[in-house]
């Protein structure tokens, strides 16, 4: 332990379980100038929070989450997750795309353990731990069904085991409902709540949607157009359990217009 990490735990304040500092990324482009996706952005999060990020398309949203997930290497700054900087994908975090990615000639039994699989990791208890994760996200009996035999919905039901499979401490979401259609989409919202009461992680949830950020969130990042940067924080202290009936109360809708005012968007964020 360093001595800064024993002077935090010496004073009693928590660490941030993430942080970011001062984060650039520049693609490169033909004309040699490069595209700059973020500049000067820095945060942090501490453990067990619920964070949606939220902002126009191209403002770098995925580019983010991908830096965090050590998909993608930063241009500059600090990233850091418990302290260690994120130099690749690492054991404590869970990725959850759009799509399901499901592999088609596989059960949903082996999608979920494919990360087990390819980290020679597959154990009896780690076959049990799959089982009691398809449970609790209400896919019980459909570990030996095959992806073309679940909804879309189920798809990403899977698709979020098989990101908690090793139970990372972290997870994170990169707009994984845009896909679904409004109905089953609120339903997905409350089931990512009701998993993520259950599971403990830290979520980090990327959408364009302003009402699902404020419904999801102990606090929604408000990214500015390209270049990224955060506009601002916003903490969102309705109370918990959140029910689909908050949506239309006159305190849900102080958050939702405060971030349109934010975004100025018209037609580019949906509601």
């Amino acid at each position: 332990m360093n001595q800064a990490a024993r002077m935090t735990e010496a004073s009693g304040v928590q660490r941030p379980l993430i942080e970011v500092r001062d984060l650039n990324k520049i693609y490169a482009s033909n004309d040699g100038k490069g595209v700059v996706a973020l500049k000067s952005v820095g945060f942090s999060i501490r453990e067990g929070e619920f964070i949606s990020i939220v902002g126009r398309s191209g403002c770098g949203k995925s580019t983010l989450i991908k830096i965090l997930a050590g998909l993608l290497t930063h241009t500059s700054g600090e990233v850091t997750i418990e302290g260690r900087p994120v130099s690749g994908p690492g054991p404590d975090v869970g990725i959850v795309f759009q799509a399901p990615v499901l592999l088609p000639w596989r059960t949903i039994m082996e999608n979920v353990l494919l990360p087990s699989q390819i980290r020679g990791t597959i154990t009896p208890a780690v076959k049990e731990h799959a089982l009691k994760l398809l449970a609790l996200v209400g896919l019980e009996g459909f570990d030996k069904r095959y992806p073309y035999e679940l909804s879309g919905g189920m798809q990403q039901r899977a698709a979020i085991v098989r990101a908690l499979v090793h139970d990372p401490r972290l997870l994170l979401m990169d707009e994984p409902f845009g896909a679904l259609d409004a109905m089953t989409r609120e339903q997905m919202n409350v089931e990512v709540l009701r998993i993520w009461a259950a599971s403990k992680k830290t979520v980090i949830f990327v959408t364009h949607s302003i009402v699902e950020s404020v419904f999801l969130s102990d606090r929604v990042f408000v990214m500015t157009p390209r270049p990224g940067r955060l506009a601002e924080i916003i903490d969102v202290d309705l109370p918990r359990p959140r029910t689909l009936e908050m949506i239309n109360s006159d305190r849900f809708g102080v958050f939702t217009n405060r971030i349109r005012k934010l975004l100025d968007a018209e037609g580019d964020i949906s509601g």
